[in-house]
């Protein structure tokens, strides 16, 4: 009995050492410097997915986000749908949310600049607000948040929005135009587009060719149909030249467009193709001389014209006339021809020198260059 009480005592003073470190257990292998002293568990832990940093979001490409809303008659906000659908007369406000704000609308509003539209910006918003809307009123109506340095400023394009309203308006099928003709230039190098647009989002709009009479498809490879724009040629050719118009049906109701004469282009687009010549590259005391510039491009492409002459630094009167025309070339080939003459009247020697024409266009500039000397 002695002899079991004292193996009980010695087993309880050999658990109290374990207990206060002094005999600390074995291990079966080495303990490396830093190992883990947690001992391994057979508990199972769901594996957490990490959020999405804000650096991370800051480093990705921001998405587009619409910064429009319409006010409606009754004083609420709605988000525009891409297209809409008003009754002429109806009037119109469009809010988009930012301190600075650029718009864009149809041309035929900022051709007139009519007073019927105004735009306002508020601390907030820009506003926009058309009263007794027509059908011509029909078009994009657009608005972009502006980020300013100073005076200079460029679109956010990680914030705008747009929505194009169809102004429907009674006998008005397609969007009323300023003229009963209208002529459409065929390029090579780009599109073509034939803007007959309608004000009833479900009209069913055809293409039709005077003479020989017979309408042309629309059939999604040579030619298609935009809403917003009309019928537009993907690929001008001068088998497509001649006199065309659209019709449109809704509602029971039909309506023919104006008239477009289609013209195709020789000249290819790009920088004025220019060449100068004088009346006489020798001229004697008191005679008068010309010096022409010309220009033949693009029939819808203006081309402006600067001189340098000898007499300018004295102030030497001269007469510069600028003209254009549209010419035939070939076969069914239509040109625009520029033309400017510089006029020196009794000849002096100050007058004698480079006389330098430059002819600029909206795709560059071409300075050609000829002598007139004193004989």
């Amino acid at each position: 009995m002695k002899l079991w009480l004292l193996l009980g005592l010695l087993l309880v003073h050999q658990a109290l050492q374990d207990a206060a470190g002094q005999h600390p257990p074995k291990s079966k292998h080495p303990k490396e410097q830093g190992e883990n002293r947690i001992k391994p568990t057979n508990k199972k832990v769901n594996p957490k997915v990490p959020k999405v940093k804000d650096r991370d979001a800051a480093d990705s490409t921001p998405k587009s986000q619409s910064i429009m809303m319409q006010v409606t008659e009754k004083g609420r906000f709605q988000r525009p749908a891409a297209t809409l659908s008003l009754a002429a007369g109806q009037p119109v406000e469009l809010r988009c949310k930012g301190s600075k704000i650029g718009w864009s609308y149809p041309a035929y509003l900022e051709t007139f600049k009519d007073s019927r539209l105004s735009m306002k910006q508020h601390e907030r918003y820009g506003q926009l607000t058309l009263v007794n809307s027509t059908a011509a009123d029909t078009g994009e109506f657009s608005c972009w948040a502006q980020l300013c340095n100073g005076y200079i400023c460029r679109r956010d394009e990680a914030k705008t929005g747009s929505t194009y309203i169809f102004f429907t308006e009674k006998g008005e099928l397609f969007v009323p135009s300023s003229s009963y003709f209208d002529v459409v230039y065929l390029n090579p190098d780009r599109q073509a587009v034939v803007p007959c647009r309608v004000t009833v989002l479900s009209a069913k709009v055809t293409l039709h060719r005077e003479f020989p009479a017979k309408e042309i498809p629309a059939n999604g490879t040579d030619i298609i149909y935009d809403l917003k724009r009309g019928f537009v040629y993907l690929h001008p050719h001068s088998d497509h030249q001649g006199v065309v118009y659209c019709k449109a049906e809704a509602g029971g109701k039909s309506q023919i467009s104006i008239k477009y004469q289609l013209l195709y282009v020789e000249v290819p687009s790009g920088p004025p193709s220019t060449t100068i010549l004088a009346s006489s590259n020798k001229v004697r005391g008191g005679d008068d001389i010309s010096v022409l510039c010309t220009v033949l491009g693009e029939p819808d492409v203006e081309v402006e014209f600067r001189w340098i002459f000898p007499g300018q630094k004295d102030e030497r009167p001269v007469a510069i006339q600028d003209t254009w025309r549209l010419i035939h070339r070939g076969l069914g080939h239509t040109t625009r021809i520029s033309q400017s003459v510089l006029t020196v009247e009794d000849f002096e020697t100050i007058d004698a020198g480079y006389y330098i024409c430059t002819a600029q266009n909206p795709r560059g500039q071409t300075t050609v260059a000829t002598t007139v000397e004193f004989s």
